[in-house]
């Protein structure tokens, strides 16, 4: 039996359809492995362009951080010495107010007891007045 080979070509037109269909696949190949190697190379760049920035961002907002961290510490230094001042000054205060505060005396007795300080201390001149000259 011969069959049809005469019409195919035989085995020499099997091995020319193989050899094109593996061209074709090579073919094909090469190109999706060119396109994969594109993206691949595209992708890394991107990926390594995004690193970079993030790292660069990360750096600037560590040293925001830090030097925020150092001023919040030293207004809490600067608010913490206020305080003791303003403590200081109404303790001073408070000391002062009995002094200050009107103390249930009218004006006629503040007034005169205005004046016998003022007679005291002029005496208490007279007398300093009188050990000069001796």
């Amino acid at each position: 039996y011969t069959g049809m080979q005469s019409e195919n070509g035989g085995i020499v037109g099997f091995l020319e359809v193989i050899l094109s269909d593996f061209s074709r696949l090579e073919a094909e190949t090469s190109t999706a492995e060119d396109r994969a190697a594109a993206a691949y190379e595209k992708f890394m760049d991107e990926t390594n362009e995004d690193i970079a920035v993030k790292t660069t961002e990360s750096d600037h907002k560590t040293a925001k951080k830090r030097d925020v961290d150092a001023d919040t510490e030293s207004l809490k230094k600067e608010l913490e010495l206020t305080q003791d001042e303003l403590d200081a000054a109404n303790a001073y205060y408070d000391k002062l107010k009995p002094d200050c505060v009107d103390n249930g005396l009218s004006y006629t007795d503040r007034v005169r007891m205005r004046e016998e300080e003022i007679q005291s201390m002029k005496e208490a001149l007279n007398i300093l007045d009188q050990q000069d000259l001796v």
